[in-house]
């Protein structure tokens, strides 16, 4: 195997075909996420609209991560990372959880792992579910799996909007 040039690389499925690997050996490797794990670019479908990947650092007081406690925050809506949370369809994502305004106005909160392998969940508002676009595993908006690979369903946490509809706390 050689390489003409120096600023080419070589991606992970190219280097397995030209060591012999065959293309069911390839699809395994594929589907187990091995192939896509330790590549530089992104392949997933880019998260569906009015989401966001990253938790914000205005506009959230209390703990959104289950690995350094209970769960246990609240969201200023009125804040600009978190005020689409007043508009149906709309999400975001606060530490391990996905907080989504539903079709029927309410507001849910769940973990964001999808279950199988813990790739980000994302809201459809057009299905009103989550999704996981990895391997397609969707979720009923209290978490149920209504289509697998997963077999767990994703935590549901409490959440209550205050009177004025301004703070959103989410609780374990």
């Amino acid at each position: 195997m050689k390489m003409n040039s120096v600023d080419k690389q070589m991606n992970r499925g190219e280097f397995l075909r030209d060591l012999g690997m065959s293309s069911a050996a390839l699809m395994a490797f594929y589907c187990m996420g091995t192939l896509t794990a330790c590549s530089s670019k992104s392949d997933d479908p880019s998260p569906s609209t009015g989401g966001t990947g990253t938790t914000p650092s205005s506009g959230i007081t209390g703990n959104a991560n289950t690995g350094s406690g209970a769960i246990n925050f609240k969201l200023d809506l009125t804040d600009s990372n978190f005020s689409k949370l007043k508009t149906a369809g709309q999400y975001v994502i606060v530490g391990s959880v996905i907080v989504a305004k539903i079709k029927n106005g309410s507001v849910v909160a769940l973990s964001k792992a999808c279950t199988h392998q813990g790739t980000d969940v994302q809201y459809r508002s057009g299905q009103d579910d989550m999704y996981c676009p990895n391997h397609g595993s969707e979720f009923s908006t209290t978490g149920a799996v209504e289509v697998g690979p997963a077999t767990s369903p994703l935590t549901q946490y409490k959440t209550a909007l205050s009177t004025d509809g301004n703070t959103l706390t989410v609780t374990a």
